[in-house]
């Protein structure tokens, strides 16, 4: 298989990147015991509960990243862009935020404005930013996405749409405005998740509101849209 850090020149990087993929991967047991008893809803196609709480409760100690390969892509998809702007919701401890921050230094700069509700997660995913040498290029601001990336900025290259399902339509209606034609949205856990983000797929597979998308086989179904044109 092909090493997904390999499309990363910088080694510095790649040990942090490497680190906390591991760490992540040391919480997967966790994860499934906890998704044991939803189990039924999601073979049946039943919205999974989720609530902001958890954020503090629950997944206040989980990395929740996207996989190596997927993150691999999205950092391709910066490169190809020679993106500037990007917004993540969702940062968590800053894993998926490195590689795209790796990506805009790379492309020669500009900004990561990530997001996070938990003030923790938000200052290791600073540290772990720092440590990654990528400080300069990422900013997290702290509490619910749809008051702090009001005012985000215009001609957003790409959103990484990776915080909680229920709020993934919210933020997509909200930054829709902002992000440029031709700007990529990208949104993990549609394949796992199918019923929660029901009304997102279908927003996005909507052409009078801006986007073309399809699901793409990383971590059983990311969706990938593209903004063709203004909304109607």
């Amino acid at each position: 298989m092909t090493d997904p850090f390999a499309v990363i020149p910088d080694q510095q990087v790649v040990r942090v990147l490497r680190r906390l993929h591991e760490a992540a991967d040391r919480q997967t047991g966790s994860l499934l015991m906890h998704y044991l008893p939803q189990l039924p809803r999601i073979f049946t196609g039943r919205e999974v509960r989720f609530t902001q709480a958890q954020a503090h409760g629950f997944y206040a100690d989980k990395y929740l990243p996207l996989d190596r390969e997927q993150a691999a892509f999205a950092y391709l998809c910066l490169r190809a862009q020679r993106a500037e702007t990007v917004v993540e919701f969702g940062t968590s401890f800053g894993i998926s935020t490195i590689w795209l921050a790796a990506a805009l230094r790379d492309n020669g700069g500009g900004r990561v404005i990530g997001t996070e509700l938990v003030p923790e997660k938000a200052e290791e995913a600073l540290s772990n930013v720092a440590e990654a040498g990528l400080s300069e290029y990422v900013e997290v601001r702290v509490g619910d996405a749809l008051e702090t990336l009001v005012d985000a900025p215009r001609s957003v290259d790409f959103l990484l749409n990776d915080g909680f399902p229920m709020l993934a339509l919210d933020v997509l209606k909200l930054m829709t405005p902002n992000i440029r034609v031709g700007g990529i949205v990208m949104t993990d856990n549609v394949g796992t998740f199918k019923a929660n983000y029901q009304d997102y797929v279908s927003f996005v597979r909507d052409p009078d509101n801006g986007y073309l998308s399809t699901l793409l086989p990383y971590k059983s179904g990311t969706e990938y849209s593209v903004k063709v044109h203004e909304a109607s």
